[in-house]
């Protein structure tokens, strides 16, 4: 053997891999642990480069790019990844003898744009094979989030199958969930905007476990975690608090307003999620035929509608016999019942009734003995008061005199 064969290669030559390994794990470390298989063939093209000048070829980008894709399927950040490659490539240039014995500038330059180059599209490239696989990944996240909304919000599906489901998300079936619903004023072109600023707001407030923000026909849908204690029925209770977090949030969005939000009852398991969207679609669609403006409704509030309709033929039969009489009133029914839901609304006095309807007490009193003369019903009897009062409920829910009543 001679003397040049036993001599080992010197560092920087491109048949040497020892060194080659050492600079992947010094890059590595420098990035905070990122693997090192990531680098793939990397280096090999900064020395090729570096030595002969010669580029990358369409298919070591490709291999690059898988890389990229790699990165963001193991959940490596693209900052991190990005640095692995710029450590690997700072590193390696100290490591190139040849070019610290060159006394030819030219030689250094040259070589320098042939490295500057391969870091150059090699880090483009491993960018777009990131940023691809990132959306792939949203895309399928996206599809199964929506999809274990929908089953969870439809309450039929299989019970472990949904707990095994709902466990990547961080949804944990075996608390107390409620579910709020936002209805956009307007027809939103695209949602993810609205999204994006509720996921914000609340994961800040809640965290982003046992949270899931999705759309459903049209409607932002939020399963959130609740406190199983009986809600306070004071203005910032719990039940209120997701509602009025949302709306608030919503509210400045240039495009949507003005929202609704609607919040049901806190209610265990999965089949409670399933029951508290009932009740806040619910309450979402009773208050739109109830024509109220209300920014945040609770459930709980609207309950009496639900036990008013449970039965429609008996509460049309109500309406019909007790307030049909008021439409020979000049000026028809609408008055007469927008009156007595006032005046039932302050606990009956009259002066109150009179500052909230914007008309004067006299007026007020006027209708009421209107009210007695036509319907036979006087709003200030206690035995009539409580079928008067339902039957404005009922004429309220059935959207009654501005539609006919259902046959």
């Amino acid at each position: 053997m001679t003397e040049s064969a036993r001599r080992p290669a010197p560092a920087g030559a491109p048949g040497d891999d020892g060194w080659l390994a050492e600079v992947a794990r010094e890059a590595s470390a420098d990035a905070g642990g990122v693997p090192v298989e990531l680098l793939g063939d990397y280096l090999r093209l900064l020395t090729e480069a570096a030595v002969t000048g010669r580029r990358p070829r369409r298919g070591e980008l490709d291999a690059v790019g898988a890389l990229g894709r790699r990165a963001a399927e193991q959940g490596v950040s693209a900052g991190r990844a990005v640095r692995l490659y710029l450590a690997a490539a700072r590193r390696l240039w100290r490591h190139l003898p040849h070019l610290d014995r060159s006394t030819d500038s030219e030689t250094v330059r040259a070589a320098a744009d042939a490295v500057l180059h391969v870091v150059d599209t090699a880090v483009a490239t491993l960018a777009e094979g990131y940023a691809a696989a990132r959306r792939e990944l949203v895309r399928r996240e996206e599809t199964l989030r929506r999809e274990l909304v929908d089953d969870l919000l439809r309450g039929d599906s299989d019970l472990g199958g949904l707990v095994e489901r709902a466990e990547p998300f961080g949804l944990d079936l075996a608390r107390v969930h409620q579910v709020a619903l936002a209805a956009p004023g307007h027809r939103l072109p695209d949602t993810e905007a609205a999204i994006s600023a509720l996921e914000r707001v609340i994961f800040d407030r809640l965290g982003d476990r046992d949270v899931l923000v999705a759309t459903k026909e049209g409607l932002l849908v939020v399963i959130a975690p609740a406190d199983p204690a009986p809600p306070d029925r004071g203005e910032g209770g719990p039940v209120t608090a997701l509602g009025r977090m949302m709306h608030g949030e919503l509210d400045r969005l240039v495009r949507g307003r003005p929202w609704q939000v609607a919040v049901g009852r806190p209610h265990p398991g999965v089949y409670g999620i399933a029951r508290s969207y009932e009740e806040a679609r619910e309450a979402l669609t009773t208050a739109r035929r109830l024509h109220a403006g209300t920014p945040v409704i609770d459930a709980h509030d609207l309950l009496i509608y639900r036990v008013l309709l449970r039965d429609q033929a008996a509460m049309v039969d109500l309406v019909q016999a007790v307030l049909t009489p008021l439409s020979q009133a000049r000026g028809g029914a609408e008055p007469l019942l927008d009156t007595l839901h006032e005046y039932f609304a302050c606990g009956e006095v009259a002066t109150e009734a009179a500052r909230r309807l914007h008309v004067s007490v006299r007026t007020v009193t006027y209708r009421l003995d209107r009210i007695r003369a036509l319907s036979g019903y006087d709003p200030a009897d206690p035995r009539d008061r409580f079928t008067l009062h339902a039957a404005v409920l009922g004429a309220r829910a059935l959207d009654w005199p501005r539609r006919p009543l259902p046959a």
